[in-house]
């Protein structure tokens, strides 16, 4: 059997941002892709991002309670977060809905400043 993949538009306050889901035997992993950055689940590594000056924060489900799809992240609390994702308002502790708003907020900002 092939593994599944979805994509998929969420509407936020600040903005649209695509929800993505894979799942193969035995795993899956989630993220919310935004302009800015990506809100995802605990199979990120946070340092790769951090070196390459990117904006990610991560959330982290539990085996009883796994990050599926992507409206799993938006009541998730934030663990960690790149340095980037901190500049742009992001905060460990908040919830993944709210580190999204901040990253739209980001990528609005940038657009703004380029025109």
């Amino acid at each position: 059997m092939l593994p599944q993949h979805t994509t998929r538009e969420l509407t936020f306050r600040n903005g649209t941002a695509l929800g993505i889901s894979n799942k193969w035997s035995g795993g899956q992993y989630c993220s919310i892709l935004t302009a800015a950055g990506i809100v995802g689940c605990g199979i990120y590594d946070i340092r790769t991002p951090t070196e390459f000056n990117q904006a990610v924060a991560i959330a982290r489900g539990t085996p009883a309670h796994p990050l599926v799809e992507p409206e799993d992240l938006l009541e998730a609390k934030i663990v960690d977060c790149t340095p980037l994702a901190k500049r742009y308002g992001v905060a460990i502790g908040m919830i993944g809905r709210d580190a999204v708003e901040r990253l739209l907020a980001a990528a609005q900002q940038q657009q703004t400043a380029q025109q």
